[in-house]
């Protein structure tokens, strides 16, 4: 199987009644992690990478590497643009092979976050890509991107409607009380306003800021048309301790196999939880 779009997997996530996962990565050892965890599980995937991973780590690898997990296993795996907000970068990435995209200019005043998605969209369409955009803005920090939390805002449902119709974009992330980052305290989230969005948009809905979330809270947004949990942050935590706890036993360690490998076992299990959670396991 090849790179997928996300269109027609997060249709079926929304009517199917749960969601898909979009796990950030960042190199092979995560990709080869959450693309395992899927296949075990029969569950779609999102690989999810923001600009500066991509930068990091290289475009063209990244790329090369999920298309040789979607050949792998027999999963429907898309390789998404995570928070990008630089349209002539996006445009580029379209033209590599990227199936997904999320333009981020939810910082920009209403009229202009519409007339810039609206110029991906148009771009990504006919190149049968799928985008992603946001209306309200998430507090805490993803990657570069760092949002006050006096700055962030909730996703109006009656604007809502009119970004969605206006932009054509084919899946809507909103803002109802999530943040980027590990949470200092429980996070409230307002369902009330996702029951009333997703009632008046038919599209499927993203969840931000899905680490640290309530399993049942999580769950319970699913019930309201959320369709994809992007989770990053409870992604690199395990990975990191175990890296690090195995170079506290072993202060001498040199061979990345033998260092990287507790971390990818950690992260595995953490991936196989957030999927079960999200209630894509068979449904691929």
């Amino acid at each position: 199987m090849s790179v997928v779009s996300a269109k027609e997997m997060l249709i079926e996530a929304r009517k199917g009644g749960y969601a898909v996962p979009a796990f950030n990565i960042h190199n092979l050892e995560t990709i080869q992690v959450v693309s395992e965890a899927a296949a075990e599980m029969n569950s779609p995937l999102m690989i999810a990478a923001t600009p500066s991973t991509l930068k990091y780590a290289g475009e063209d690898y990244l790329l090369a590497i999920v298309n040789v997990a979607a050949k792998r296993y027999n999963i429907p795996i898309a390789v998404h643009l995570d928070h990008a907000e630089d349209v002539p970068y996006i445009k580029t990435l379209i033209d590599m092979g990227y199936k997904s995209v999320m333009i981020d200019a939810s910082h920009h005043p209403f009229e202009e976050n519409i007339a810039i998605v609206r110029e991906v969209v148009d771009y990504a369409h006919p190149r049968g890509v799928s985008v992603e955009a946001e209306l309200g803005r998430l507090g805490g920090q993803e990657d570069d991107i760092i949002v006050d939390e006096k700055d962030s805002f909730y996703t109006d449902p009656k604007s809502a409607v009119e970004f969605v119709e206006r932009t054509e974009i084919d899946s809507f992330a909103v803002a109802i009380g999530t943040a980027h980052g590990m949470y200092k305290s429980e996070p409230k989230l307002d369902f009330d306003r996702l029951k009333e969005i997703s009632e008046l948009v038919d599209i499927p809905l993203v969840l931000h800021g899905g680490s640290g979330i309530p399993d049942k809270d999580v769950q319970r947004t699913i019930t309201h048309g959320i369709a994809k949990v992007n989770i990053a942050t409870e992604l690199k935590i395990p990975f990191a301790a175990a890296v690090r706890d195995h170079f506290l036993a072993n202060p001498s360690a040199n061979d990345p196999r033998k260092y990287l490998t507790p971390g990818k076992e950690a992260m595995k299990k953490v991936a196989i939880e957030k999927i079960m959670m999200v209630g894509s396991n068979g449904k691929a």
